[in-house]
């Protein structure tokens, strides 16, 4: 723990932590900072100008990124027929219909992302409660409810990740790995920005990007100038 704290503290040191960088300067400084010794993520941090109490307000939806996120992604699919051999031939680590909703309920959850067509979706029930709290249910507003399997294994391996409006409308998204070049992790970051302002609720009141703050697994936060970064993409 000493050692987290100086890290933290020479961290610190080399930048104005009350200060809004630009976005060039920001990755900079996080990538400066991104010390530890694994390569760490990239993440944003967004903060919404809404209510997520309103149900038309609530955001969730999904960005592929430019550069990917440098993870590899476990994906599974729940589905029937010709379209286990889609998914199959697509890449996806896991397909299957009834054998492989046994083996979920049985407590096997080696995957990232699960994807299933609609005609299983009513089979899925049972799993409600198993794969609800860790986020997994899959669901057509993030693109794991559909017909079209192949092209969503693609997809989530090629790096789309879910956007959603927490408590207090903040998004957590992760936009790369520090060992990227800068440019990829901007683009990546101004993708996830631009997505965003494109979900903007009409409900919504004020300020809608009230604030924008990117940084490393072990390393600190570096705050965005959100006027600079919006006009920028």
């Amino acid at each position: 723990m000493p050692k987290a704290g100086k890290r933290i503290a020479k961290a610190y040191s080399n930048f104005d932590k009350n200060k809004l960088y630009g976005l060039e300067e920001a990755v900079k400084i996080v990538k400066e900072n991104a010390t530890a010794k694994f390569d760490e993520t990239i993440d944003l941090a967004l903060k919404l100008g809404i209510d997520v109490k309103k149900a038309d307000q609530q955001i969730r939806s999904t960005v592929v990124l430019p550069n990917g996120t440098g993870k590899t992604v476990r994906v599974a699919v729940i589905a029937k027929g010709d379209k286990v051999k889609e998914a199959e031939a697509a890449g996806a680590d896991a397909a299957g219909a009834e054998d492989l909703i046994e083996k979920i309920a049985g407590g096997w959850m080696e995957f990232d992302i699960l994807i299933a067509t609609p005609d299983v979706m009513a089979q899925l029930a049972k799993l409600g409660r198993v794969l609800g709290p860790k986020g997994l249910m899959p669901n057509p507003k993030v693109g794991t409810v559909t017909a079209e399997v192949g092209r969503a294994v693609k997809d989530f391996k090629a790096g789309k990740v879910e956007i959603r409006a927490e408590k207090n409308g903040i998004v957590h998204v992760p936009a790369g790995k520090a060992s990227f070049g800068a440019d990829k992790l901007e683009a990546n970051i101004l993708a996830v920005v631009d997505t965003i302002m494109k979900l903007k609720p009409a409900t919504a009141k004020g300020t809608y990007l009230k604030s924008l703050a990117v940084s490393s697994t072990m390393g600190v936060g570096v705050k965005l100038d959100t006027n600079a970064i919006i006009n920028k993409k």
